[in-house]
Parts: structure tokens; C-alpha cells; sequence
């Protein structure tokens, strides 16, 4: 017979608190049970109470088995009274748009207006969120790989797109003129720029290549080589012609292509590789501090400045959780294994410390809690072949490209405000 287990039920959401009561339930109790349980409670205080569906925390994990079930797997004993946190289900991401491109779409990045996308058409589209069409922006000689707003403020905006044609470009943009500028051409890599990280706290950029080098860039308007103060007026003035620009820093160490990068502080940048390595580099005195090493090749990395932890999409289907920081030497702390196939792109929630979303070949993104590693919170279906690009700048907008020549928009509501102040 199934025992009888002791839970408290507490919750930071106060309009939804329940009696500060110990209760005994049977341990095949699952999710759906306690949902019933917290609104019979809540209803028996309030008569206009419509019920709500919650999500329930214990040991640090989302529940997902019965209690016996999650208390077993964690190890944990059943002797105290366990303590289980509640509080409201996220609602699914809602599709918003979809965005029609030419060829695949290789990198996207939105801002609370706006976004960028970039084709493997060679150009790069400006969108509003709203999903209007606002610029075709050719330049580029072959398919672009990745593309960054570099900043943005309500006349002018600059951003940094990346391509097989082993340049980066600096592009400026009045947005009252709808007109945009290459301010910049930057060379210096010898094979395809398939990924770039912005810094906006020191105005530089970082690109990583198939040639398997980092390059750390300055986004300054006037050239590097700039000699006196009247040069940098005449560099900064002459914006009709195109400057080459050259790397401030070139770093080596990678045996195999740059498929991701990450700043994780003012001075330090993440790299992932083909190389089946995860590097950290110190950008101010120009060297390798420290490395992690994986078993397949990795495609993405991000970096969340809120729990200073990556996460990164593999070759092998698997989402992993690291932790560079950590000194037990446990520097995996989750894997989240749910995709059939490579993922190809990862990206933390500007504004939640457990989600991130991932992109994979499997056509699907998904939308994940790292307390929930053995189940993403939502499945977000809506491309038809393969996902190459997840971005989660914008805190309520999820964007996702494709190789079905779409750019995917989805609504999502995280926290609610009371949630976050309480």
C-alpha cells in the first residue's frame, strides 16, 4: 500500500496563499492532485475564486512523477515533512508572426522594436516586432551566419552582421531616413564568421570563425589607425566610404571552427568549438584561462548574467548546464536531453535566472527550466524544416529562424509582475 506522506504547501504568490497547514496525502499524489487540492483550498475562502493551474517545486526540481516517485529519484527521506512551493503554470508562447525570407535564416536578434535577421541570400532584414518589413540590406558576398544589435536608441541604431564571405560588417542605421550605412568592413579571418558576441559596456565585439580563431573588435566609428584628433574628426565625418577595419586581438587555441561566443564579463569571453571544447579567454591581457572539455562537437553557447551560468547545444542532442565558476569540479551541473536531433542554437531569458530556450534540427524549439531537466516546460512547433537561430532578447518575445526561410515570432508571459515584486 502506498504510504501516506506530511506536506506544507507555501507559495511566494500571496493573492494565491493557502492555509499554513500540514496535510497528509498518499505518495502516488501527481500534479494534477495537488493542482485539485491548492484550488479546493483557495475556493473555500473565496466564492468568486476561477480556478488556476499551477506548477509545484520540491527538492529544488519541478515536479514531474508522483511524490514517492520525485522523492525516490532525489534521494531524499520521507520521515520530515516536505515542502512544497507552488505558484502559476506559465502559459504556452503563443505564435505571433511568421517572417518570409528567400533562404534559410541563420541568425536573428530582437530588440523591444525591433529585429535583425540574416539569409543565407546574403542580405539583412530589419523587421519591426509588430512584424512589418523594414529593410533589405544587401552587402554581403555570401550567405550571412549571425547578426547583433550592437545599441539602439530612438533616431539611430548600429548592429554587426557576420558571413561565409570571411567578413564581419558594422552597419549604422537613422531610422527617421530608413537609410543604412557599412560604416565598417571588418577582415582579418580566413573562413566564414559563423558567430559574434557584443559588449556594449566597452563598445567592442567579438567573432569566432571556421578558421578556429577569436577575434576582439572595436565598434568605435573612427578607425583604429587613427592618428591625432583631427583624424578621428575626418574618419568619423567621411562615412561615405567603407573603412577596413582590423582586430584589436586575435586569439588562438581552438583545433576546429568557432560555433559559438559569449562575453561573460567586461574582460572575458566564452568560446564553444567543433573541437568538443568550451574555452574561457581573458580579452584584457590576451590568453586561455581556463577550458571545458565535452565528448561531441558543441554549436552554441549562452551566457546568463543573472545565474552566471552557460548553456550549450551539442551535436549529440544534449543541452548541458555548466558552471565555469564551480571549484568541486562538477562543472556539468544538467543535462537536458529531449531533442532528436543536433541542437543549433541556445539562449538564456534576459530576465528569468532557470529558462533558456533551445533550437535544434529536429525542426523544434524548446522552452526549458533547469529545474526541470528531464522535460522542457513547452514544445514550440511551427517551423518546417530545421531551426538554426533562438533568440530571447526581448523578455516577452521569442524569435526563432529556420531553413523553411522563416523567421517564427512567439508571445511569451514569464513571471507576473506581483510574482517577481513579492
Amino acid at each position: 500500500m502506498d504510504p501516506e506522506l506530511q506536506i506544507k504547501l507555501v507559495t511566494k504568490q500571496a493573492e494565491h496563499a493557502v492555509p499554513d497547514t500540514v496535510f497528509s496525502v498518499p505518495g502516488a499524489f501527481t500534479v494534477k492532485n495537488l493542482n485539485s487540492l491548492v484550488n479546493s483550498l483557495i475556493k473555500a475562502n473565496s466564492e468568486d475564486y476561477k480556478e488556476e493551474e499551477f506548477d509545484f517545486l520540491l527538492f529544488g526540481e519541478l515536479l514531474r512523477l508522483s511524490l514517492s516517485e520525485h522523492v525516490e529519484a532525489k534521494k531524499e527521506t520521507t520521515e520530515n515533512v516536505l515542502e512544497i512551493e507552488y505558484f502559476l503554470k506559465y502559459p504556452a508562447p503563443s505564435p505571433e508572426n511568421s517572417l518570409i525570407h528567400d533562404d534559410w535564416v541563420s541568425g536573428v536578434n530582437a530588440t523591444e522594436k525591433w529585429i535583425l535577421s540574416g539569409c543565407y541570400d546574403s542580405t539583412v532584414h530589419i523587421w519591426s516586432v509588430d512584424g512589418e518589413h523594414t529593410l533589405t540590406i544587401p552587402g554581403h558576398t555570401a550567405p550571412v551566419k549571425s547578426v547583433a544589435w550592437l545599441n539602439h536608441d530612438n533616431s539611430s541604431s548600429s548592429f554587426i552582421s557576420t558571413s561565409h564571405d570571411e567578413t564581419a560588417m558594422l552597419w549604422q542605421w537613422n531610422q527617421s531616413t530608413n537609410a543604412v550605412d557599412c560604416i565598417h568592413v571588418c577582415k582579418g579571418h580566413a573562413r566564414s564568421v559563423d558567430c559574434v558576441a557584443v559588449n556594449p559596456a566597452t563598445n567592442r565585439f567579438a567573432t569566432g570563425s571556421y578558421d578556429q580563431m577569436l577575434k576582439i573588435w572595436s565598434a568605435d566609428d573612427e578607425s583604429e589607425n587613427a592618428g591625432g584628433d583631427d583624424d578621428k574628426k575626418r574618419f568619423k565625418s567621411d562615412s561615405l566610404k567603407t573603412k577596413v577595419k582590423t582586430p584589436l586581438m586575435t586569439l588562438s587555441g581552438h583545433t576546429d571552427g568557432v560555433s559559438g561566443i559569449q562575453w561573460t564579463d567586461t574582460s572575458e569571453v566564452s568560446t564553444c568549438g567543433l573541437d568538443c571544447t568550451l574555452k574561457i579567454w581573458d580579452v584584457e591581457l590576451g590568453g586561455l584561462k581556463s577550458q571545458l572539455n565535452g565528448s561531441k562537437a558543441f554549436l552554441a553557447i549562452s551566457y546568463s548574467p543573472i545565474s552566471r551560468l552557460i548553456v550549450s547545444g551539442s551535436s549529440d542532442r544534449h543541452v548541458r548546464l555548466w558552471d565555469s565558476r564551480s571549484k568541486d569540479g562538477a562543472l556539468v551541473k544538467s543535462s537536458f536531453s529531449s531533442h532528436n536531433l543536433w541542437v543549433t542554437s541556445v539562449k538564456w531569458s534576459p530576465s528569468d535566472e532557470y529558462q533558456f530556450i533551445s533550437g535544434s534540427m529536429d525542426s523544434l524549439v524548446k522552452l526549458w527550466d533547469t529545474r526541470s531537466p528531464k522535460a522542457p516546460l513547452f514544445d514550440i512547433s511551427g517551423h518546417e524544416d530545421k531551426v538554426l537561430s533562438v533568440d530571447w532578447s526581448s523578455k516577452d518575445l521569442i524569435v526563432s529562424g529556420g531553413a523553411d526561410n522563416h523567421v517564427k515570432l512567439y508571445k511569451f508571459k514569464g513571471k507576473t509582475e506581483e510574482a517577481m515584486e513579492s
